[in-house]
């Protein structure tokens, strides 16, 4: 009985042992399985509301290898992949706002380089795709639909002649017509801001800049202010906020094109168009907020 007795101690005491190293050993791989599955994560990138990308891309003053401007698209922003020196004329801020700072180079998007004073201007810009396929041929229409650009931005300063253009409709040339109209552009000059738009031709000119018209359509100076374009059943209708200059005006109507005749296809743009070519010291920064577009 007492050899019993001292046979089943043992075998409770090997039983309990064993439980124990089980027990050790699968908590241990249970922690293990949980650090490699952390390891797995990924931390996708930080979305903002305030610009699409993809829906956009960006032209800076740098020569890309021919004389043109530098066109840099959306994976190269988003990943923060610019180079040195795109990144002196493009930035982001602490706060999510970026900086589109221009001079001129002689590096502009129509190509060059061009000599000072040659009718050529630099920017820092945004030019949109309309469904983000990234090709210059992603454009609208003003003969349907709705079409809204929301941008805001504040000009930092503005050297030169103190002209810069923050926003634009701009034309592109299209099947069975000439030229590339700057439709509408919206210009920070000295603190006012102007709305140039191009008005109908003479008979079967085209659409240029000689038939332009300007309007005054308020005073932001050096503040944030938010400028709106929208085109809605063929009508340019533009609308300003800026609260430090209790501005907060609604939209209001300003030229019918459709009516008038007008059938490119066209696109937005935003940024830092800088209009001064008189040397290579002067230059203009412009702090871009926020942009959104629509169209219905």
């Amino acid at each position: 009985m007492h050899i019993q007795i001292k046979a089943s101690i043992k075998f409770l005491v090997f039983f309990l042992m064993i439980t124990f190293f089980s027990c050790n050993t699968s908590s241990d791989n249970t922690e293990e399985d949980i650090i490699e599955e952390e390891e797995e994560v990924v931390v996708e990138p930080e979305e903002t509301s305030n610009i699409l990308w993809k829906n956009w891309y960006l032209s800076v003053p740098v020569n890309r290898g021919n004389g043109s401007a530098t066109s840099i698209f959306y994976e190269t922003i988003e990943n923060n992949k610019l180079t040195t020196e795109e990144s002196k004329y493009f930035y982001k801020n602490s706060d999510g706002s970026y900086t589109m700072f221009t001079k001129f180079t002689g590096f502009t998007t129509s190509g060059g380089p061009y000599a000072l004073d040659e009718g050529k201007y630099c920017r820092t810009e945004l030019r949109e795709f309309w469904k983000g396929n990234q090709t210059t041929s992603d454009n609208w229409s003003m003969s349907t639909g709705t079409h809204i650009l929301e941008s805001t931005v504040q000009v930092v300063y503005c050297e030169g002649t103190g002209q810069t253009y923050v926003a634009q409709i701009h034309g592109i040339e299209t099947e069975g017509l000439n030229g590339s109209p700057a439709t509408v552009k919206v210009q920070w000059k000295n603190g006012d801001l102007v709305i140039e738009y191009y008005v109908k031709p003479d008979g079967d000119e085209d659409w240029t800049s000689k038939f332009d018209e300007k309007i005054t359509i308020g005073k932001v100076d050096n503040e944030k202010f938010t400028i709106k374009l929208k085109i809605e059943d063929g009508k340019l209708y533009y609308a300003l906020v800026c609260e430090t200059k209790s501005i907060a005006t609604d939209y209001t109507f300003v030229f019918d094109y459709v009516k008038n005749g007008y059938l490119h296809n066209n696109y937005f743009k935003t940024g830092n168009y800088f209009k001064w070519n008189k040397d290579y010291e002067a230059s203009a920064e412009v702090i871009l907020y926020k942009v959104v577009t629509s169209h219905i």
